[in-house]
């Protein structure tokens, strides 16, 4: 079971720098941004996917309703949400806002998967989203209130919903599709239903000059490898090995690590505050993990196999 820690640490990692590399380059439209990353991803994907997804075609039929759910709220939408609330809202906030999604998809397999959770794990979710909110807010929890909220945190409500549903689905579905070929189509659905939204995004406020800029193109190939195909791998065997209320436990990282990539990249510091935030979202997420240790890795070895 250790490797599907190992692997969710590593999502972590690339989804953190998701955020980044999104508002580094949120002069670009959201939908512009999303349609040109999953572009990217379809064409990495291409030598892995093509085979297995012909081969899978009648299956994807067979199950098209969950697919095409798991397309638009996993692939299609959530990077969108998260793209188009960092051109009104801080990263910090985007971080904060995404701390809530354990919560929500906790609450999601209780009632559609009858997942049940331990007190002891239900204290590791609350912690490590105390732990979370405390990291970004430098200590100063009881100002959250005071947060300067807009446009931009309301529309990560669509991310929070989306990749709840999404984490519940791939729990439900993902095992009946072959990985990389359900991914390559994933995407290639998803750039045919962003195409439309982004001639009108480009209708209404002008072809954008910078696309062809040298960071922005950069930028846009991370977006397209990392968080767009090798996360999704790694946070679906995550999924599987763990579950989907433990695995989404572990994006209560993502503000530690964007907090961390902001000190390393932006100049940013690290206060004490932070660092004891950072040590309460680990303790969070360690007794959240505490389940049934032997079916995991029963879990795991079978996904494996």
């Amino acid at each position: 079971m250790i490797y599907a820690y190992i692997m969710m640490v590593f999502v972590v990692i690339f989804y953190a720098g998701n955020i980044l590399t999104g508002k580094a380059i949120n002069e670009l439209p959201p939908f512009t941004i999303a349609f040109f990353r999953l572009v990217v991803a379809f064409m990495i994907m291409l030598p892995f996917g093509l085979r297995s997804g012909w081969a899978y075609r009648h299956k994807f039929l067979e199950y098209k309703k969950p697919f095409m759910m798991m397309t638009l709220t996993g692939i299609t939408f959530f990077n969108t949400f998260i793209y188009g609330a960092l051109q009104f809202t801080t990263s910090t906030n985007v971080s904060v806002l995404e701390t809530v999604i354990p919560v929500a998809t906790v609450v999601l397999s209780a009632i559609l998967l009858k997942e049940r959770l331990r007190n002891v794990q239900l204290a590791g979710v609350f912690v490590s989203l105390i732990g979370a909110v405390w990291v970004v807010l430098d200590g100063n929890i009881f100002s959250i209130a005071n947060m300067d909220w807009n446009i931009g945190d309301g529309i990560m409500i669509g991310a929070i919903g989306s990749w709840a549903v999404y984490s519940i689905l791939v729990k439900k579905y993902i095992h009946l599709f072959p990985q990389f070929g359900a991914l390559f189509v994933m995407s290639g659905i998803s750039i045919v239903v962003l195409l439309p939204i982004v001639i009108v995004e480009w209708a209404i406020a002008g072809v954008p000059m910078e696309l062809t800029a040298p960071a922005n193109i950069t930028g846009l190939v991370y977006l397209g490898i990392f968080p767009s195909f090798i996360a999704l791998v790694l946070y679906n065997r995550g999924v599987e090995a763990l579950g989907a209320s433990q695995a989404s436990v572990f994006l209560n990282f993502l503000p530690i690590v964007t907090m961390i990539g902001a000190y390393l990249w932006l100049d940013e510091t690290i206060t004490i505050m932070k660092m004891a935030g950072a040590l309460t979202v680990i303790f969070g997420v360690m007794l959240t993990t505490r389940k049934n240790n032997e079916s995991a890795k029963t879990r795991f070895r079978k996904t494996a196999e």
